[in-house]
């Protein structure tokens, strides 16, 4: 399962992305519906939900702040509000990387993922590994 985070825009990143991805979608909104979400809190919502894959652009608040867990995988995606256009793509793309392409082989790891490159840290490995655009 996707999770978006609430500042991801919905028409232009989760109906491109449901056109393309088979799996579910769901704005992280959606887990806990009626309430306000702090990025604190995601990691343990997470957690409550079976192999999530959570996606923001809140890189500050999470890219080596979140420690990794086996039971979620958080990608960062760089991007400011006006590129979101470029999330599905960049998302679908890396899901196709060798290292990313199920859920089993994501969870436990925090990613982030540019145009230039994939950088990871995870569960098993504090420190960072990159991995290169097939």
């Amino acid at each position: 399962m996707i999770v978006l985070d609430e500042n991801i825009d919905q028409q232009r990143v989760l109906v491109p992305l449901k056109s393309r991805y088979k799996g579910k979608i769901i704005s992280v909104r959606d887990l806990r519906p009626g309430t306000v979400i702090k990025d604190e809190a995601i990691p343990a919502i997470l957690c409550q939900h079976r192999q999530s894959t959570f996606v923001t652009t809140n890189v500050i608040d999470f890219w080596r702040r979140v420690t990794p867990h086996s039971r979620y995988c958080i990608v960062c995606v760089p991007l400011p509000a006006e590129r979101q256009d470029e999330i599905p793509n960049l998302l679908l793309k890396l899901l196709r990387q060798q290292a990313f392409r199920t859920a089993r082989q994501r969870m436990g790891k925090v990613i982030r993922a540019s145009q230039s490159e994939i950088l990871y840290y995870e569960v098993t490995r504090t420190s960072l590994a990159k991995v290169a655009w097939a």
